[in-house]
């Protein structure tokens, strides 16, 4: 893997999997459900002075979001898994274009939106499409859950040869046991860093 800092800035993307109003916000569904966990409450504004960073490099921002696909009488397509897993997931939430479904204000408007159906943000979604079209060739990751989406997103990233650098607390899960064991599980297939010091790195760079 090549060194990030060797990275052309103004083709590479930061990318946050799932902070939206649906999971973050007092009002969205986890909220409501009383779903929370600060440690990733916190993501957002730990997340936004790199994506200016980024921007003012050249680069760009790109916002994976959950999406919860309404049938034909507006409810919403649920996997088996998920429903066991989420009881309390209704008609309305994550749904497109819904409150809960849009980036949180912290950082919104992204410069893409990519919905997706399932944990990976590359699974049948527009982001590689995007990516080529536009010339992005790293990925910088974060988001929620680091065992979950985050992980799948890397792993899908790895295996079609994009690189990409893993913020190591601009990501986080409900368990910081769980988020620590993902860390080291991700060791050989994606960069690691810090947010403090990818901002000091894509502030420095020329």
């Amino acid at each position: 893997m090549s060194a990030p800092e060797t990275w052309d800035l103004s083709r590479t993307a930061l990318l946050t999997i799932d902070l939206q109003n649906d999971f973050i916000h007092p009002e969205g569904a986890y909220g409501r459900a009383d779903q929370t966990a600060q440690s990733i409450a916190a993501l957002p504004e730990r997340i936004a002075p790199l994506v200016q960073a980024l921007r003012d490099k050249g680069g760009y921002y790109f916002s994976a979001q959950f999406t919860l696909v309404p049938d034909k009488n507006g409810e919403p397509l649920i996997a088996p898994h998920l429903r066991k897993l989420r009881p309390f997931l209704a008609k309305g939430d994550f749904a497109p274009n819904s409150f809960g479904h849009t980036l949180v204000d912290t950082l919104f408007p992204a410069d893409f939106v990519i919905e997706k159906v399932a944990y990976s943000a590359f699974y049948q979604t527009r982001l590689e499409y995007i990516m080529r079209a536009i010339g992005v060739e790293h990925l910088i990751v974060g988001g929620i859950v680091t065992n979950g989406g985050v992980a799948s997103t890397l792993r899908d990233a790895h295996l079609r040869n994009i690189e990409t650098v893993m913020l190591t607390d601009g990501c986080a899960a409900f368990s910081l046991e769980v988020h620590e064991a993902t860390l080291v599980s991700l060791g050989t297939v994606t960069h690691q860093m810090d947010s403090a010091r990818a901002l000091d790195w894509i502030g420095g760079a020329t």
